[in-house]
């Protein structure tokens, strides 16, 4: 099939746009991707022969002696979410918190994310919370991930939640007790805390994803997951020739963010680099720089919180003043996302536009693969032909023009590696003999379920699981409460009834500052147990499911992407919606939280008033 024409220039549309020539190329490239079995995963959790790609290689694990003790707070996991409910805790005037986390210490993915060339994709004057509390201005444009990570470890060390907390550690189990009005954390190292409030904070990229590719167990050289990039192999650090890959042949598998941002130091250090790509990312150009001082010395209070509301205004098409952010996610995401609209314009006139949109930004991305790469056989197969909105889109700047180094070979498997011999990767029957494999294969997708995330029996009233009440959706008020489990609070996330946003960050931010608040009100009113009001919940799942747009006809012709559900958009749960149609609204949502808080009433929930006598 021949590839579809180009568009005129810019994003405002594609006046020669043939849509059935595109769509039947689109819906090719998809079909090539739709094979049984491409995207099974390893069980990190209970097969052996995978454990080791879990094990920390930055912080030496320490015994220790099982705690038995009570604290007010216990937090699960210790990255943004759960770094922000801690701070916001503090501020509530909560002594007793203590964070627990499998990692060896505060941080989440920038914890375990330090593979060379990690950075954010969402301008760091944004993405990193508190800049203003820290009176700190990232160097950098899109900050390197260990700058992400200081700043973290800065936030937990001004609000002191790291000498109680409890690394290295998984919770196995944690159930209510009815009589004491205690949740009771079970861990893997023996613990039994209680508690009176428990936050689950376990982040949105959390699980490590490892595919199950026949044979891997077997191979004999080195393989590691980007997620537990091994230095003592490769030698070097993030920002230092990786020596130790002088004269080896690496394989990369996968081409997501991981991927395209190791690939070049891989490169300039090794022999050899296999890249085994299955889909394609659009990469759009990042447009890195160092910080101006001029604007750091400009920024006015409360610049960050302005900064955030500017740049997701822009997100769902509201109009502004100026964008300041002006990046790939405020020019092409948000086209893309809010395409234009005007009166007497009809469904069909609209998804069409919405198409011309569209397909002009792809354009653009395959024809920067063609200035970027040099040759033509490899950027035919690195150019994207999905829509914009099928995967998460890249930014960079050295990634495409690696690919003219003569020690790159780029691999085409859109079915995945066929399996892994002693001597490495198989691809259509063709052996690439390697010394190492590098799985920079990402994490589970953001919809993955929070009972999965949390990865644990979080037992309530009545000995009923929070994977049993799920079992067939979210049941929630607000996103971050649920019936049958009192004083527990969710920090919110993509498929829990709050809102979806581009910068986590931001929701976060909010998820925090509602739980800290509520629980003051809470303390305040001598509140010991509250929980969610039956007709509560109901009102507010009924609300999230009357806003839900299903665009499984839209995106059963993307390619297989965790936006999708891998190919199967139609199984996407109405339940699992958001406050407002598609992404959610979010604006209303932030107003509606702040509504409540400010009336200080807790409508919506059933609380137990401590006694006089006790």
């Amino acid at each position: 099939m021949t590839d579809p024409p180009a568009p005129a220039a810019g994003a405002g549309g594609a006046s020669n746009y043939d849509p059935e020539t595109v769509r039947a190329k689109y819906l090719a490239e998809r079909d090539r991707r739709m094979v049984p079995g491409r995207t099974d995963i390893a069980d990190l959790r209970s097969d052996d022969r995978f454990a080791r790609y879990r094990r920390d290689p930055f912080t030496p694990y320490a015994d220790r002696e099982p705690r038995a003790d009570e604290v007010d707070v216990v937090v699960l996991g210790g990255g943004i979410a759960g770094i922000l409910a801690g701070a916001e805790l503090r501020r509530a005037g909560v002594e007793r918190i203590r964070i627990v986390d499998q990692a060896g210490g505060i941080g989440g993915t920038w914890y375990w994310n330090r593979y060379p060339g990690v950075m954010c994709d969402v301008e760091s004057y944004i993405y990193i919370p508190m800049l203003e509390e820290l009176g700190y201005v990232p160097s950098r444009r899109y900050a390197w991930g260990e700058e992400i990570l200081r700043c973290l470890q800065s936030i937990a060390d001004r609000f002191d939640l790291t000498a109680d907390a409890l690394f290295h550690t998984g919770v196995t189990r944690a159930e209510w007790d009815e009589e004491s009005a205690r949740w009771v954390i079970h861990t893997d190292r023996g613990d039994a805390v209680r508690c009176r409030w428990y936050v689950l904070a376990p982040g949105i990229l959390t699980l490590m994803k490892l595919p199950a590719i026949e044979g891997m167990e077997e191979f004999a050289g080195h393989a590691f997951h980007t997620a537990r990039w091994d230095y003592a192999y490769t030698g070097g650090g993030a920002h230092e020739p990786l020596t130790g890959l002088a004269g080896k042949r690496v394989a990369l598998v996968g081409t997501g963010a991981s991927g395209i941002q190791c690939l070049a130091p891989l490169a300039e250090a090794a022999q050899h680099v296999y890249v085994f790509q299955r889909t394609p990312s659009a990469i759009g150009e990042r447009g890195n720089r160092d910080t101006d001082p001029a604007f750091a010395a400009g920024l006015a209070p409360g610049w960050q919180r302005a900064r955030n509301d500017n740049f997701q205004a822009i997100m769902l098409g509201r109009p502004v003043e100026v964008d300041e952010v002006d990046d790939g996610w405020t020019h092409d995401w948000a086209a893309v996302h809010n395409p234009p609209r005007w009166e007497g314009m009809t469904t069909a006139e609209y998804l069409r536009r919405a198409e011309e949109v569209d397909y002009a930004i792809m354009e653009a991305h395959r024809r920067r693969v063609d200035e970027l790469v040099a040759d033509p056989v490899k950027a035919d197969v690195l150019k994207p032909y999905y829509r914009y909105l099928c995967k998460r889109p890249c930014f960079h700047d050295e990634y495409l023009q690696a690919f003219n180094n003569g020690n790159v070979t780029l691999v085409d498997c859109p079915a995945g590696v066929e399996r892994i011999t002693g001597r490495g990767p198989v691809v259509d029957g063709q052996q690439y003999d390697v010394d190492c494999i590098v799985y920079a294969t990402g994490f589970e997708p953001e919809l993955t379920p929070l009972q999965r995330r949390v990865g644990q029996d979080v037992v309530g009233r009545g000995g009923i699981t929070l994977a049993e009440k799920w079992a067939g959706g979210a049941a929630t008020l607000f996103g971050m409460t649920t019936r049958g489990f009192p004083n527990l609070f969710v920090m919110p996330a993509p498929g829990q009834q709050a809102v979806v946003t581009v910068n986590s960050t931001q929701l976060a931010v909010l998820g925090a500052e509602f739980v800290g608040r509520t629980l003051r009100l809470l303390r305040d009113g001598g509140v010991e147990v509250f929980d969610v009001a039956a007709d509560a919940e109901e009102a507010w799942t009924q609300k999230v499911v009357d806003s839900f747009v299903d665009a499984s006809a839209v995106l059963s012709a993307c390619t297989p992407s965790r936006l999708n559900n891998e190919g199967r958009p139609e199984l996407m749960n109405p339940r699992n919606g958001s406050y407002g149609r598609g992404m959610g609204d979010w604006f209303g949502y932030r107003r509606l939280l702040e509504e409540w808080l400010e009336d200080g009433a807790l409508e919506g929930l059933e609380l137990k008033v401590r006694s006089a006598a006790s």
